[in-house]
């Protein structure tokens, strides 16, 4: 009789390289783009200190299916666990069989980062040199760690955190492995002061970043505003940018552009487009030197599936 696998959060690492899960999430955004995946809505379930999500897909063409359950509990580092913690279920499209359970909290992790690397390696300026990270938790070092990949004239990195000692621990920690200067600066506007690149990584409601601080030509990879009500963007820097979403009905829900489309300050057609569309050219992304791009990265189920199809392929399940 057929059984499900269990695969731990030690097998993942093991089985999942960084760059893998960019090729990953690349052919899922690719898949979705050319109508290749099926993907409703995440469904989200608010709880007294954060809330949780079910977020089902199927990729045809990879013929896999499956669905994660994810919280977002801002506060639990002060518990002693991590902010957001995930179970992802395999199903074999064919028959509904659960061919695996994996413990999903670094895959989550990783496929965010990879997005938000395949967003920036698309539509930033191809000589970028500085990067900017706003918020130094576990996607602060994620995003840092996959942005090394995608930008290979990386020579300077600013971090900042309303932790300052988050942002010591990420110098520490990765200035060695990487080999590049981290600077640990002590506000939002020093650290994105002639930065190429901002990646923008915090719960925040309000926004963090002015737009008077922006200069022409940047790009922008938004990982924290997931959910509504969140922003971390002065809206007039979207009214100045080029922006694209990981999907058009998710994000304008609950990504960067939900609290100013609510306001009234962005209109769907201020939006360019999904960055799958920008995959297979059938949008254009960045259109000039001088042009400020902005991603919106909510997070996809078919980033998530596509990443566990890797790990199935290696085991032999898939």
């Amino acid at each position: 009789m057929r059984q499900t696998i269990y695969i731990r959060e030690e097998q993942v690492k093991e089985l999942l390289p960084l760059s893998e899960a960019i090729e990953a999430v690349e052919n899922a955004f690719r898949d979705k783009a050319e109508g290749h995946a099926i993907m409703p809505p995440k469904l989200i379930v608010p709880l007294p200190n954060g809330d949780f999500r079910a977020m089902p897909a199927y990729l045809p063409k990879q013929k896999v299916a499956g669905v994660k359950v994810v919280n977002s509990h801002p506060n639990n580092r002060e518990r002693g666990l991590p902010t957001v913690m995930a179970i992802l279920v395999m199903i074999e499209p064919e028959t509904g069989f659960p061919l695996a359970v994996i413990e999903a909290t670094y895959l989550t992790a990783l496929r965010t980062a990879a997005a938000g690397a395949l967003a920036t390696r698309t539509l930033a300026r191809p000589n970028s040199q500085k990067l900017a990270i706003l918020g130094a938790g576990t996607q602060g070092r994620f995003q840092l760690l996959s942005h090394k990949l995608a930008l290979p004239n990386l020579e300077q990195v600013s971090i900042w955190s309303l932790d300052e000692d988050l942002a010591w621990r990420v110098k520490r920690d990765l200035e060695p492995q990487l080999g590049i200067a981290i600077e640990v600066c002590p506000n939002p506007q020093s650290t994105v002061q002639d930065a190429d690149v901002i990646v923008t990584t915090t719960p925040s409601r309000k926004p963090v970043v002015q737009n008077d601080w922006v200069s022409d030509g940047v790009h922008f990879t938004c990982i924290g505003a997931d959910a509504p009500g969140k922003q971390e963007l002065d809206p007039a820097i979207l009214r100045r940018a080029r922006i694209f979403l990981d999907d058009m009905a998710q994000g304008m829900e609950s990504g960067e552009v939900n609290v100013p489309l609510n306001q009234g300050l962005l209109k769907p057609e201020d939006i360019a487009g999904e960055l799958g569309e920008v995959l297979i050219g059938k949008k254009e992304g960045r259109t000039s030197d001088d042009e400020i791009t902005v991603f919106s990265s909510t997070g996809l189920a078919i980033q998530d599936i596509a990443c566990g199809a890797v790990i199935l392929r290696k085991l032999g399940v898939l």
